[in-house]
């Protein structure tokens, strides 16, 4: 069963992403089918989406960055052992650049070390993208950051979380009452996530897969001819929506970014139902009073 989203009392992801859902976030959990009872991120990536929705239901969050899940996993399976390793690092550019090089050797690192590394490289990057030094003030050994990463560990300890790619997790979970929010590299940035296993002609890969399951998807994209073309001449709903971008705000302030937002139900009774139910919470009706009303 679907429940209220949580609004302004969700929780923040405590890590940065390219293509991170904070902007997007309500936009999209508004338009969640009303009833479903399980729920499946196949690209989580920063899991804002998840982190904001309310657990109300059997929860998948899956990502094909192995350091990235080992992080996640980490932070619920040994989050006393993951601070105190995150409070060793400094904010320097000679360990950033070393633990980079580490990271990227694939060393045979200990998993909680692995975890440290990718956060704290998370943290002082320019976006979050792990590559390149930020050189700003990044406080990591106070007491937020262990405030934050055990909310993390009791918001996710009920979550299977899966390091598969997208169609075997999909085909695996797919049953007629489950929701997919897919949330995939966009067209022509896959080169942004060297750690994603998604290549361009894995756009046609999804779209073929979503068109076979049994479930519902909503799906995020870049508002592009190469994606509607994908999706427009089956029978779904396509929504465009707009975000401020955010990588350039510093050098376009107000820029903004077309998305479009892809479902195969349709999402206005979704969106309806969440209007309805803030009329009677914001002036205490019930559903007689309204039909009252109405009449």
């Amino acid at each position: 069963m679907r429940g209220m989203p949580f609004g302004k009392d969700g929780m923040n992801s405590f890590i940065r992403r390219i293509g991170g859902k904070k902007a997007l976030r309500e936009t999209i959990v508004d338009r969640f089918p009303l009833h479903y009872d399980r729920y499946v991120e196949t690209f989580g990536g920063a899991g804002w989406v998840l982190f904001y929705k309310p657990a109300n239901c059997m929860e998948v969050f899956n990502d094909y960055s192995r350091d990235l899940i080992n992080l996640y996993r980490c932070s619920v399976n040994s989050t006393d052992q993951l601070i105190a390793e995150i409070k060793c690092g400094l904010n320097s550019r000679y360990e950033f650049e070393a633990r980079k090089k580490a990271l990227k050797a694939q060393a045979d690192l200990p998993d909680i070390k692995r975890a440290a590394y990718y956060f704290l490289n998370n943290r002082q990057s320019y976006c979050g993208g792990g590559e390149s030094f930020a050189g700003r003030p990044c406080n990591l050994s106070g007491e937020d950051i262990e405030k934050k990463l055990h909310e993390v560990r009791d918001r996710l300890v009920n979550v299977v979380i899966e390091n598969q790619d997208f169609e075997t997790v999909i085909k695996h979970y797919d049953q007629p009452n489950c929701l997919f929010y897919c949330d995939p590299p966009y067209y022509e940035t896959e080169n942004m996530y060297p750690d994603g296993g998604f290549s361009r002609e894995d756009h046609s890969r999804l779209a073929t897969c979503l068109s076979r399951i049994q479930g519902k998807f909503l799906l995020s994209y870049n508002d592009c001819p190469q994606i509607r073309g994908l999706y427009e001449n089956a029978n779904y709903w396509i929504e465009s929506v707009e975000r401020p971008h955010n990588m350039a705000q510093r050098y376009r302030p107000g820029e903004m970014y077309k998305e479009v937002l892809i479902s195969n139900y349709d999402t206005e009774e979704a969106r309806n139902a969440v209007m309805q139910l803030s009329i009677f919470d914001t002036f205490g009706l019930n559903d007689t009073d309204y039909e009252e009303e109405t009449e």
